[in-house]
């Protein structure tokens, strides 16, 4: 359903986010860099692609990209997307935009946008987005903060990806088995990972320019769509 699609991509994107800035500094205390992530700053532009494979997937694209900025409140917002693409069935493409401060914020998500295949781009009601923000399972920043926390540090290792060679931290989380490696220098963090279902997203590309994804104006939703399946 959709609600655990939205929480699984949103706490591995700020899990890439948190976890490098502990690979920045390895050796501080790991409970002050987690607090990090909560200030963790954007820039309107940046985009990264990950191939996504195994598991739930056999060869899909899932691109992280930062698309838009807005103020509410005195707070800047930032249109964060995760878009998922299938090139054997382009008719399934997902787009997930999530409006937050940050990854990590206690503010949590303020709006959530989704776009099923050719279906028309939805909104969520702020009834459906306070339920993400609150119900225990789904509140994102929880869980982000629990993971960082947990996450034990395995160590520096050279890896080879699509994208390059980068010498990455390895971090494997001992109770879910998601381990991540990560590059503090990059804008995504992430250069490869592997998700609890087994599935593993490597770095294909990065650049900056983008774009939403989306030029529709969305239409209210009026209740949780099930997300098309990855196979």
């Amino acid at each position: 359903m959709f609600r655990p699609l939205v929480n699984s991509l949103l706490v591995v994107s700020a899990l890439s986010a948190a976890v490098a800035e502990i690979g920045s500094a390895q050796n501080a205390d790991k409970q002050q860099i987690c607090s990090q992530i909560e200030n963790r700053p954007f820039t309107v532009g940046n985009w990264a692609t990950y191939n996504w494979t195994a598991g739930q997937t056999s060869a899909s694209t899932l691109r992280m990209a930062v698309v838009g900025k807005e103020a509410h409140e005195g707070t800047t917002y930032y249109w964060y997307e995760v878009t998922i693409d299938d090139p054997q069935r382009p008719n399934a493409k997902l787009i997930l935009q999530t409006l937050v401060p940050s990854l990590g914020s206690k503010a949590g998500v303020r709006a959530v946008i989704m776009k099923s295949g050719d279906q028309p781009a939805m909104k969520m009601p702020p009834q459906m987005v306070q339920m993400i923000n609150s119900t225990p399972g789904t509140n994102v920043t929880a869980e982000i903060a629990r993971d960082c926390q947990e996450m034990d540090v395995i160590g520096w290792e050279e890896i080879t990806v699509a994208a390059g060679h980068f010498r990455a931290l390895h971090m494997k989380h001992p109770r879910t088995a998601m381990e991540v490696w990560v590059q503090p220098d990059l804008e995504f963090a992430m250069v490869k990972g592997t998700l609890k279902d087994g599935s593993l997203l490597e770095l294909k590309a990065q650049g900056n320019g983008a774009k939403s994804s989306t030029t529709e104006t969305p239409r209210a939703m009026t209740g949780f769509p099930a997300a098309p399946p990855l196979r």
